[in-house]
């Protein structure tokens, strides 16, 4: 059978919807170039939104690519095509991070593992409101680590003791940023204030920044700072929050690739299961911190994100570059 046709819209479509991924502060830090001869829809890194003070190794800028990265898989998938993803593959070319060769022949169905999470792409925000003290129930845990289990990650959801240790991490991370001059730089180019709030195409509009905690111990960072915004108020967050550590074997640019796969997977089927999510790489974002973070235990793995999960409010949607900023076709 014929190979079905490949357009503009539909190469169009597929990165848009790669495009809500999450990335660290919303910077957005990708490209995307397709040639259409070769069916090859090419992922590039965008250094000129690289963090230099919080994501020293750019290992935000590769999971938010490898995020980006598993949308397109399922929209791929959902628009019945079959993504051949290599990762790096060309070792000359670093800022290239994957090819994908998007096959598929007409009538074909779609990978149904991939294609059931489409209908959630665009219903999954950050969400920085407090959630409910309610237990997730068990099957739905095993659900997520089985999402990142398909990406070759772990996911761990850290008993009392530990998670009380990674939320110590946490604050001695906001502590160290006080005591740091320099290191809001990032926080403040990618927060959004006022009428720029309503115009943005990228980074953390004040409208997105959720209350401030006036009490509780959920992690959530304070994208405000001490800078005023109206109308936003303050409230009680949960005390005890269900954090879960997203994790990987190695720590190098391919693994990061593959965290941001594993995380938007469990993001995706969160959001299925009507859980609101938010993340958090405060405590990730020093060196000697971040090997803290890690399963007493076992004391393996590479910790790549903290994630909070619960029952509350999904968040508003934040703003996305157009598609022409970030497409260019050949």
């Amino acid at each position: 059978m014929a190979l079905r046709q490949l357009d503009e819209k539909t190469v169009s479509t597929l990165v848009a919807e790669a495009t809500a991924a999450p990335s660290m502060h919303n910077a957005q830090p990708w490209r995307f170039r397709f040639l259409p001869g070769e069916r090859l829809l090419l992922l590039y890194a965008d250094l000129e939104r690289a963090m230099p003070r919080s994501d020293h190794g750019n290992r935000a800028l590769h999971i938010g690519c490898g995020a980006a990265l598993f949308n397109l898989r399922v929209s791929a998938a959902h628009a019945g095509l079959t993504p051949d993803v290599r990762l790096l593959p060309e070792a000359q070319d670093p800022l290239l991070l994957a090819a994908v060769q998007l096959t598929g022949q007409a009538g074909r169905a779609p990978d149904d593992e991939l294609a059931r999470l489409h209908a959630v792409i665009r219903q999954r925000h950050t969400s920085r409101h407090p959630f409910a003290e309610k237990d997730i129930p068990e099957d739905i845990r095993t659900t997520l680590q089985d999402a990142a289990a398909r990406e070759s990650a772990a996911l761990l959801f850290p008993g009392p003791w530990h998670a009380e240790t990674v939320l110590d991490l946490v604050r001695d991370a906001e502590s160290r940023d006080v005591m740091d001059s320099g290191a809001r730089e990032d926080l403040v180019r990618w927060t959004r204030l006022g009428p720029e709030a309503d115009s943005a195409v990228d980074g953390v509009p004040e409208y997105a920044f959720g209350p401030r905690k006036r009490d509780g111990k959920a992690p959530v960072r304070d994208f405000a700072g001490r800078r005023p915004v109206a109308d936003r108020g303050t409230t009680t967050f949960e005390y005890t929050p269900h954090l879960a550590l997203l994790s990987t074997p190695g720590d190098g640019p391919a693994d990061w690739l593959r965290a941001g796969q594993a995380l938007e997977r469990v993001l995706l089927e969160a959001t299925l299961a009507d859980l609101a999510t938010s993340l958090t790489s405060h405590a990730l974002e020093t060196p000697e911190l971040r090997l803290l973070v890690r399963d007493p235990g076992s004391g393996t793995g590479q910790v790549q994100m903290v994630l909070r999960l619960g029952y509350g409010p999904r968040g508003p949607a934040t703003p996305r570059r157009p598609v022409t900023d970030v497409l260019d076709i050949v």
